[in-house]
């Protein structure tokens, strides 16, 4: 059964020439993968990013370019596949939240400072 798995892997396996293979492999570390929190498609062993790698490869191979192929992936997964998710309402958190945690943390760390030490 493993077997038949590899011979059907195998024969949907696409072949890209150097060229494409860079421009497959740029896109990829530009995905998310779904399954490894914070980890691109090109770096992540789960087996839905080996899928999502192949559909990299065969959409380069079709001569897409690299944004239709992030829109595809991102039209299915959601922005959240994206590295860089676009600046939209609904991803606004994505973009606000680590400026909103760098202020907190700076607010707090000047009120640490400016405690007043007990007379004695």
């Amino acid at each position: 059964m493993n077997l038949i798995l590899v011979a059907v892997a195998a024969l949907q396996t696409v072949t890209l020439s150097p060229v494409q293979e860079d421009q497959a492999r740029a896109i990829m570390q530009e995905i998310n993968c779904v399954v490894c929190s914070g980890q691109s498609i090109a770096d992540s062993d789960a087996a839905l990013a080996q899928d999502m790698r192949e559909f990299v490869r065969r959409r380069v191979a079709e001569g897409d370019r690299a944004s239709e192929v992030r829109a595809a992936l991102a039209s299915h997964y959601g922005d959240e596949v994206l590295m860089r998710p676009p600046f939209a309402w609904r991803t606004a958190f994505l973009w606000v939240l680590p400026v909103l945690l760098l202020i907190g943390g700076g607010a707090m760390m000047v009120s640490a400072s400016r405690k007043k030490t007990p007379a004695n």
